[in-house]
C-alpha cells in the first residue's frame, strides 16, 4: 500500500504524551499548565513539562512561542492552551 494512503490507527488520549515547554515566573506557562494538568487527570495521558531556560535548542525554537504544547513531540498550540482544540487532537471529543 502507498505511504500516503496508509493511516496509523487512532490512539486513544491515554496513549499521548503532551510535553508543555515554558519557563519560571510566566502566566501564561502557569494558565497552560493548568489546563493540561486538568486534562490529564480526566484523560488519563502522560504528561511532561520543560523549562526553555535549561535547553538551548528549545530556547533557539520556541523562544518567542511559550508556552508551546507538543503531541508525541509535534508541536500542536503556542501561547494558549485551547482545552476544546486539545481534546479534539487527542480524539476525545469536545
Amino acid at each position: 500500500m502507498s505511504p500516503l494512503l496508509r493511516r496509523e490507527p487512532k490512539k486513544s488520549p491515554a496513549e499521548h504524551l503532551i510535553t508543555l515547554i515554558g519557563k519560571p515566573d510566566c502566566h501564561l506557562c502557569d494558565d497552560a499548565r493548568a489546563v493540561v494538568e486538568r486534562l490529564a487527570g480526566e484523560l488519563g495521558f502522560g504528561w511532561e513539562e520543560l523549562d526553555i531556560n535549561q535547553d538551548q535548542e528549545l530556547f533557539r525554537k520556541y523562544w518567542e512561542q511559550i508556552p508551546v504544547t507538543l503531541i508525541d513531540g509535534r508541536q500542536h498550540d503556542f501561547w494558549r492552551v485551547d482545552e476544546t482544540r486539545l481534546r479534539r487532537a487527542l480524539g476525545a471529543g469536545a
